[in-house]
Parts: structure tokens; sequence; C-alpha cells
């Protein structure tokens, strides 16, 4: 597979790809937001030693004091992909069905797995025949929610016959009101948390998983002793507590989302959906219009599962707006 097909943010797989493209990149294609969360403070010894339990406790309790949910039930682990790659190896499971489309890495951990995968649109259909049911809310790419009481429900079919509802909220920090958070322990109930996507600093590499005291343990066992660095607990403290910058944050990229909506209507794109990180775009030929892109130095996000669709983050300033709205004008 192409680097730049697997998850976006495969700049310098772009760069020797397309040399002669204007510099610099606009990146558009991992849907982080690009207005970072800027730490108050930072001590210098969160590098110069280990991570300590008070700086996991902390962290957590911060968390779970911005999700409603009580710090006993969240893991945290260096990102959310991890914690994707180890609940196989957790969970014995012979069907689970997956939305689609979806974030393709759940897919292919459970398919090494051994596991049957049954890739549907509507995956809590089968939360009385599967062992594992696996969504994102919201969707990633098409930004599809699910009403909360709809994954209760779910929830507890499921758990009727020992099944799991894994939930992925990689997105769930641009509306809280998607979440389960505060519910996170419930029997058959398995939430995955991103911190990187809405504070805007995936290379903290910062994830975290609600769940079961069973779950956790097994999950806990394989991460080891110092999972997290101390650099990344120490920020993701501040960030959640700073309930004043999450409200401003996702004021201003909705926003900003608007913005590029207009962008889309102007170069007479059809938009078919996204979250206030990212639209996602139907368009004619999906190769040619990502290649057409990327040769004015605009990198968007395309798929091997489609070839009209495409997804576009938010360009973090005029100019970068301008180069995408004149990138856009060549689709005409």
């Amino acid at each position: 597979m192409s680097g730049d097909l697997q998850h976006g943010g495969a700049l310098d797989v772009m760069q020797r790809r397309f040399p002669d493209a204007p510099l610099p990149w606009v990146d558009l294609s991992t849907g982080v937001n690009p207005w970072p969360y800027a730490p108050v403070h930072f001590e210098p010894d969160m590098l110069t030693r280990l991570p300590l339990r008070a700086d996991d406790e902390a962290c957590r309790e911060a968390m779970a004091a911005a999700w409603g949910s009580e710090p006993a039930s969240i893991v945290l682990s260096p990102g959310s992909e991890l914690l994707i790659r180890l609940l196989p190896t957790v969970i014995p499971a012979q069907r689970v069905a997956i939305l689609s489309p979806t974030y393709g890495d759940h897919a292919q951990a459970w398919r090494k797995s051994g596991a049957e995968i049954i890739q549907t649109d509507d995956p809590l259909s089968f939360a009385d025949t599967a062992n594992v049911v696996v969504i994102c809310n919201p969707n990633n790419p098409d930004g599809r929610v699910f009403a909360p009481e709809t994954l209760r429900e779910a929830r507890a079919r499921l758990a009727r016959h020992d099944g799991w509802l894994i939930v992925d909220e990689a997105y769930a920090d641009l509306d809280p009101r998607l979440s389960l958070a505060a519910e996170g322990s419930a029997d058959g109930l398995i939430l995955l948390r991103s911190f990187g996507k809405f504070f805007g600093l995936p290379g903290l590499r910062l994830g975290a998983l609600i769940g079961p005291d069973s779950i956790r343990r097994a999950i806990a066992d394989r991460l080891g002793v110092w999972p997290v660095s101390g650099l990344a607990l120490g920020i993701a403290d501040q960030a959640y507590r700073d309930l004043d910058w999450q409200a401003v944050m996702r004021a201003r990229l909705q926003r900003a989302r608007l913005r590029l909506d207009a962008f889309l209507v102007t170069s007479e794109q059809q938009i078919c959906g996204g979250t206030s990180l990212f639209g996602f775009a139907q368009v004619k030929d999906a190769t040619a219009a990502w290649q057409t892109l990327a040769q004015q130095g605009v990198y968007v996000r395309r798929f091997d599962w489609s070839s009209r669709h495409l997804r576009i983050g938010l360009p973090a300033d005029s100019e970068a707006e301008s180069r995408l709205a004149n990138a856009l004008s060549l689709l005409m």
C-alpha cells in the first residue's frame, strides 16, 4: 500500500513523489487540529526522570474530570493505535462486526487475530450474534454519529452473551455529548480515546482505554511499567483541565469547518460528511483530484476503498486557505 494511503501524514512520501510542488506543503491529510494546545508551563524534569505514579494519576484525574468518568476506569497508553492492536489479544472473538467505512486499522487488527470480519454500515444489528462490535463515534472519515442511547441498547444486547461493544471515541472531544465515558466501566463496553487529534499534539502519542477492570488489567499488563512519557502526562494534565481553552477551540473549529465547506461548494465539490476537524467530499475521480491538489503542494487524504472520496483537514491560516481554494478551483 502506498504510504499516503495508509493513514495520511506521509509528507516525506509526498515530497519525494511530487518534487516540483510549491513549498511549503499544506498538509490537510490527518484530521488533526491545526491550532495545537500550548502548555502554560513545562517542568524540565519531565525529561530527566522516569514518569511517576503521581503523574499518571494526575493525568487520569484530569481526563476523568473532563469526560465525566472515573479515574480508576482509565488506562493510559502511547496512542490509541496501540490499543486497537492489543484488544484482539485480550478478547477472544470468532465474529467481529465493524462499521464500514471507518478507520481501517480496526478491521486489520481483528483480521490478524483470525476472527471472521463483517464490515457493514449497520454493525449494531449484529449485537445479538457477534462477539465484538466496533464503531467510531463520531466516525472517521464520514463523520457519522451514533446516539448514546442507541449504543447503550447495543451494549446491553452484547453483554447478555458476554460480547463487547468497542467505541473508538478518537474525535469525541469535538462533541462531548456523544461520549459514553461516564459509563465506561459497564459490562461489555470498551471506549478508546485519543489526545492528539483535538489538542493538535499527535506527536506526544497519548491514548486511553476506558473499560471494566478485567480489560484494564489485561491491557496494563501488556503495556508494561512506563508506557507513557512524563512529558505527555504533564501536558495532557494541563490540557484536560483547561476547560475554557476546549470550549473556545470547539467554536473555532466549527467556524473553520464552515470556511472549508465554502471552498468545496465554490469549487463544485459535493460535501457528504465530516466533523469539525475535517470535511468528507465526493469527487468525480478521487485519484485525479488528489494528484491535482498534490501538484499544487496541497496534501489531502484519499482511500484505497473508494475512487470518489477525499478527506480534507482544516487549513491553519489564510495563506493555506488561499492555496487550498486555488487548488480546488482546478478541479472544476
